[in-house]
C-alpha cells in the first residue's frame, strides 16, 4: 500500500474521532471526514468534511473548525506518530448533498431505479 494512502487513512480515522468529540457535541448535526489529501512532505493536509444539517449548521461547523484548527492539530500530534504534523485546512464537501439533490430530481421525474430496471 502506498505510503501517502496509509498516512491519509490514519489521519482520516484519527480526525473522525477528534471531530466526533470536539465538534459534534457543540453542533447538533452529523460531521464526517470524507477525504484527506496530504502533501508528500507532510507539511500540509486538506481535510474534506461533510456536514449533514442545515445551512446554518454548516456555517457553524466551518467557523468552529477554523477556530479549533490548532487544537485539532495538537490532538493529531499527540495521537499520530509522523515526522511532521501537517497544517490542516478544512474544506466543506458538498458532494453528498449534490447527489441527494440529483436523486430527488430523478424521483420527481419518475426515474427511480425500479423504472430503469424494468426497461
Amino acid at each position: 500500500m502506498d505510503r501517502m494512502l496509509r498516512v491519509n487513512e490514519l489521519l482520516k480515522r484519527e480526525l473522525g474521532t477528534i471531530l466526533a468529540r470536539r465538534v459534534c457535541g457543540d453542533v447538533d448535526c452529523l460531521v464526517t471526514v470524507t477525504g484527506i489529501e496530504t502533501s508528500p512532505d507532510l507539511h500540509n493536509a486538506t481535510v474534506y468534511v461533510s456536514v449533514y444539517g442545515s445551512p446554518e449548521q454548516r456555517t457553524m461547523v466551518r467557523n468552529l473548525l477554523k477556530r479549533l484548527r490548532k487544537d485539532i492539530q495538537h490532538d493529531i500530534a499527540q495521537h499520530v506518530r509522523l515526522k511532521y504534523t501537517p497544517v490542516l485546512k478544512f474544506m466543506l464537501d458538498d458532494s453528498q448533498e449534490q447527489a441527494d439533490r440529483v436523486m430527488k430530481i430523478l424521483d420527481e421525474l419518475g426515474m427511480d431505479e425500479s423504472n430503469n430496471a424494468a426497461k
